[in-house]
């Protein structure tokens, strides 16, 4: 796998190069806006670990002009404690984010459990999943809401198989995140509840379709009665 390293920090980057080398990675890096959107454009590149602060164009503008024309996954460096920053890329298509300073070893572990979405699978010997005016196809990958073809993320259409698949039941949010990120729910992390947000704006009348109970996680509701259900 190849990762695209964009950082400002080339000392940095060459150590973490040099770390994901060892982890079986094959590592590129950029030290300046443009050039790293560039080459995230490129062919070749299978996930991008994009900090914020650049020379050129940050991040942010990278990720932004990036999703125009690539579902590549990204995976944004942010400086600790600036929750807004993390909002903010997963709001403009982020996979994950991660706070410097870091381990570079959990820097690894999140690279793979990114690559693990995208890796390419065989269609599932399951039909469609049909519930709520949603229809969804684990076989093509594709969602229909109320007639209309949805375009989904890679992270979007396996949350909505996962929900779709406990319909009626609730997930918690430590569930969701251990099977998409294989670690545990912490309260500030948003990377679900933003996941969650974007679909619930795809689809329509989302958010009578994916209800929150407040503490415990998330639930898809098999019939429009649910959604008001207490």
């Amino acid at each position: 796998m190849n990762i695209l390293l964009v950082d400002d920090d080339a000392e940095l980057a060459s150590l973490l190069g040099e770390f994901l080398h060892r982890e079986g990675f094959s590592v590129e890096d950029a030290h300046e806006g443009y050039r790293g959107l560039e080459r995230a454009l490129q062919p070749g590149i299978d996930l991008v670990v994009l900090d914020v602060m650049l020379p050129g164009i940050d991040g942010f503008e990278i990720l932004r002009r990036l999703r125009v024309k690539s579902k590549v996954p990204v995976l944004m460096l942010t400086a600790r404690g600036e929750d807004v920053d993390r909002i903010i890329g997963l709001e403009l298509g982020a996979d994950d984010y991660l706070a410097k300073p870091f381990n570079p070893r959990e820097l690894a572990a999140r690279i793979r459990a990114i690559l693990r979405r995208y890796e390419p699978r065989s269609a599932p010997p399951s039909n469609r999943i049909e519930f709520n005016g949603i229809s969804l196809d684990p076989g093509t990958r594709e969602v229909v809401a109320h007639g209309k073809r949805v375009e989904l993320t890679t992270f979007e259409f396996d949350i909505l198989e996962m929900l779709m698949r406990s319909a009626g039941r609730v997930l918690s949010r430590d569930s969701l995140m251990e099977n998409f990120y294989n670690r545990k729910a912490t309260p500030f992390d948003r990377s679900i509840d933003m996941h969650i947000s974007h679909l619930r704006k795809k689809l329509e009348g989302g958010d009578d379709l994916i209800k929150t109970i407040r503490g415990v996680g998330y639930q898809f509701c098999r019939t429009p009665e649910d959604a008001i259900a207490e």
